[in-house]
């Protein structure tokens, strides 16, 4: 190996280190001394692929969230005026830009008018990795951008831990706008703003979704269930995988739970190497 790798790979288990502690990987003899010397996150580097094949589940992409579980599937709601337009435009539109210029100043449910700011999302337009969060919270609702604050942090050294920088995915929420207090978004919430995130996803096509939280796979998956019944399988939404994780803002709260995490973000990486060609192999 030479010297440019070994400083490569002593960085990237140094941001592992930090994030998800020490028990979590081998530390590779020899680069200790050298890591202290290094301040940058280097690009992606690895020598094989992983060949696990977790389970996937199919499932039917969600047109409408479900309440409880005992329900049958809400129907699409009826077409309705906001802010003067027709949510049968959503047909029409081909860009996120557009996007947003559509549905920016919405006010279907209470939300709209209790934000400061629409949060729509931010990244890379043609992404191939997406991240579905919740909510905004207080930090995302100033700013109007996602996971800015303390948890945006976390998820951002996370998904650099894996090879994944900010600027190349796209982060959004399944509601817009902050919950009042920060509270956890109600049924009737997700239900009108979940179309939204739908037509996200379908412009911009990603390979693969990362979903922080129970709020978020449940949104996506139109189901209830706790977080440990949807991790640890693959589920197809269209067209993309949807992996389900713990929220950033959870782990803060919990540090006992980064080495699960650790190992979702470690199969959410081998699948995406799978699937793209690409190979980045994670140590520990």
């Amino acid at each position: 190996m030479s010297g440019e790798d070994l400083n490569k790979l002593s960085v990237k288990l140094q941001i592992q280190e930090e994030i998800f502690g020490t028990e979590l990987f081998q530390k590779i003899e020899g680069l200790n001394d050298l890591a202290e010397t290094l301040n940058a996150v280097p690009l992606p580097q690895a020598n094989k692929k992983v060949e696990t094949q977790p389970k996937i589940e199919k499932v039917t992409p969600a047109r409408s969230y479900i309440p409880e579980p005992s329900k049958a599937v809400l129907p699409q709601p009826a077409v309705t005026k906001f802010a003067s337009v027709d949510a049968t435009q959503f047909s029409k539109i081909t860009s996120l830009t557009e996007f947003n210029e559509l549905i920016c100043e919405c006010q279907k449910c209470p939300l709209g008018k209790t934000r400061n700011k629409f949060v729509f999302g931010s990244g890379n337009h043609n992404a191939k990795v997406m991240v579905v969060g919740e909510g905004p919270g207080a930090d995302e609702d100033a700013s109007g951008l996602p996971f800015v604050g303390r948890a945006g942090e976390l998820l951002t050294k996370m998904m650099a831990a894996i090879g994944f920088s900010r600027e190349e995915i796209f982060i959004a929420n399944v509601v817009k706008c902050r919950p009042p207090g920060n509270r956890t978004p109600n049924d009737s919430e997700i239900t009108e703003c979940l179309p939204y995130l739908l037509k996200q996803i379908q412009l911009i096509k990603p390979v693969m979704i990362l979903c922080a939280g129970t709020t978020a796979i449940q949104a996506l998956m139109g189901r209830k269930g706790s977080l440990g019944s949807f991790r640890s399988q693959f589920y197809n939404l269209e067209d993309a995988l949807v992996l389900a994780t713990y929220h950033p803002a959870a782990l803060i709260r919990n540090p006992e739970w980064k080495k699960p995490a650790w190992e979702d973000l470690k199969m959410f990486r081998s699948k995406y190497n799978e699937l793209t060609g690409e190979i980045f192999e994670i140590k520990g």
